[in-house]
Parts: C-alpha cells; structure tokens; sequence
C-alpha cells in the first residue's frame, strides 16, 4: 500500500498543501497531530476548517474528549485501518501534520507494543501533574530515565506521562526499550515530504501572525469556555497544550493579555524547533524549502508515477 505524507513545523503551510495533494491525487488526508484529535480544541490546535477542506475528506480530526486517554498504539491501529480502507476504495491515504511521533508509530512497525498500560497508575499522574506542575512530573521521570526527560520537553505531558507509565509497567526505562525495539519491515511504500524554510527566521514570523490570526479569530473565547467548563482542570492534555497553557493565567486574572501572547508565540517557536529537530532526523524525508520553491511543484516532481 502507498502513502504520501505531509509533515513539518507549525504554519508551515502543510493544510493548503495536502488539501491540493488529494484533489490531484483522489486522495483522503489522516491527520497526524497529536492534539488535534481533542474534541472542542479547534482554534489553539490550528485545526482545519471546512472551508479549508474544501471537500477533501479529513480523518482522525475531533475523535476524542480531552480527558481521555489516546496512546499511540490507539493512532496507529486507527490509522492504519483507515489506509487500508483508503486504499481499498481506490483512493489514496495522505497524511499531514506535525507530531512526527504518531507518522513513525504507523510507518515504523514495532515489536515493542505499546499495549502496556496501566490506566489506575494514568489517572493519579494526570491528577499529580494538575496538582503539582508539569515540571515537578518531569523531574520524576528524570530520576528513572534521564535520558528520556532530556528528549521529551516537560510540558509534553502527555509524553512525560506515557514514559513513566512504561516504566512501571517493565521495569525498564523508555530509552532502554527504545533501544531494545526491533523494527520490522513497514507494509507501507511511503513518500515523506518535509516541509520547512530555509530562512528561519521567516519561519518564526509565520508563526507569530499564525498566532495573530489565532487571536482574531477568537482563542480567547476558547481558552475562557474550556476554562469555564472544567476542561483544563480534568485533563492535563488540555491544560498543557500550547495555545492553551499560555492563556490560562490570563483567564485566571494572573497575568496581562500582551505578556500572555507573547509567551504564547515564544513557546510555539520553541515547539518548531522540536519539530524542526525531529523530521531533520529522517534521512529518508525529501525535505522542501517553502521560501525557495512552490511546494506543490515540488511534490509534484518527486512523486513522478510513484502513486
């Protein structure tokens, strides 16, 4: 089976793309973003709107409560039913988004299952990190498996949590499996294409007016309704999401609305970097300056009669 992917940093352009991708190419686009799966997350999330699907058919979008819990091994089961049922129909399967974690656990086959779990031990640090602070959970999980605190950013909660769940469920750290993982051939004949700028700097000004768009179009009305719903306080997803977590002590009455924001866009420009980080990585990525060339054009060329 054949796939096409769209990945890279945070307003990007990935959207506008993979939407032009399936129309030339009877495709259907899985989302892969780890945040956008969360139900009433939309405007923080940079979630498609219909008019930017402009028909398209989008999957693995408003799946799920935020307080529930959505490990990898749930995205890629779901994911790769869907490829099979894309392909089936004659269409092609097109993933874009930017949690390079959740393309890898579909495309990377792994005897390690994720499978592992154990929700009770979940739950109390979901409630520990409402509790205590991101940071202070971080610092649990440095204590057990440094090397995996040094990989994952302590507001990646969710990540944080998930090493630590592993952790009491092995007996091992997360690095350690990592290591021992064995890979097995992917089922999936794939075209990865990574989609960054060569300016970086015209990057972050991407995302600061991605932020300034966000803003008009009513995050903080977002932000307040979740807030006013009990939402952050029941999932520690939500309340340490970016676009989220910089606005909440707005919302509470700590902080100013300009000093907020400009957090908010510094930590997005932190969160590109990560992500920046991770698809350099991937030397099978074919990698497309967005400010050197059109990315439609590009694509175009390097799928030839791949698909």
């Amino acid at each position: 089976m054949k796939v096409l992917g769209i990945v890279g940093p945070t307003a990007v352009g990935k959207t506008s793309l993979s939407v032009r991708l399936a129309k030339k190419y009877n495709g259907e686009i899985i989302s892969c973003d780890s945040m956008q799966i969360y139900k009433g997350m939309d405007i923080g999330t940079a979630k498609v709107t219909k008019e930017e699907m402009d028909g398209v058919t989008h999957h693995l979008i408003d799946i799920i409560d935020p307080s529930k819990a959505f490990s990898c091994a749930d995205y890629a089961k779901r994911a790769r039913e869907l490829i099979a049922d894309i392909t089936k129909r004659g269409k092609t399967p097109i993933f874009c988004g930017g949690t390079g974690l959740y393309l890898d656990s579909v495309l990377e086959i792994s005897t390690f299952g994720e499978t592992v779990a154990d929700e009770e031990y979940r739950h109390s640090l979901e409630d520990f990190a409402n509790k205590n602070g991101a940071l202070t959970l971080h610092n649990m999980l440095k204590e057990i498996d440094p090397v995996s605190a040094e990989a994952i950013h302590y507001n990646n909660v969710k990540r944080v949590i998930r090493a630590l769940e592993i952790y009491k469920c092995t007996g091992k750290p997360k690095s350690v499996i990592d290591k021992e993982n064995k890979k097995e051939p992917s089922p999936y004949e794939s075209k990865i294409f990574f989609l960054t700028c060569e300016d970086k700097e015209l990057l972050y000004s991407r995302i600061e007016k991605r932020v300034d768009i966000m803003m008009e179009a009513g995050l903080l009305d977002e932000v307040r309704r979740l807030y006013e719903t009990g939402t952050f306080e029941s999932s520690a997803t939500a309340s340490g999401a970016i676009g989220y977590k910089e606005l909440i002590p707005y919302v509470k009455g700590e902080r100013d609305l300009e000093a907020c924001i400009a957090q908010l866009k510094l930590s997005t420009r932190h969160y590109a970097k990560r992500q920046l980080t991770w698809f350099k990585k991937k030397s099978n990525y074919i990698t497309v300056y967005v400010d050197k060339e059109d990315p439609y054009e590009a694509v175009l060329r390097h799928v030839g009669d791949f698909i």
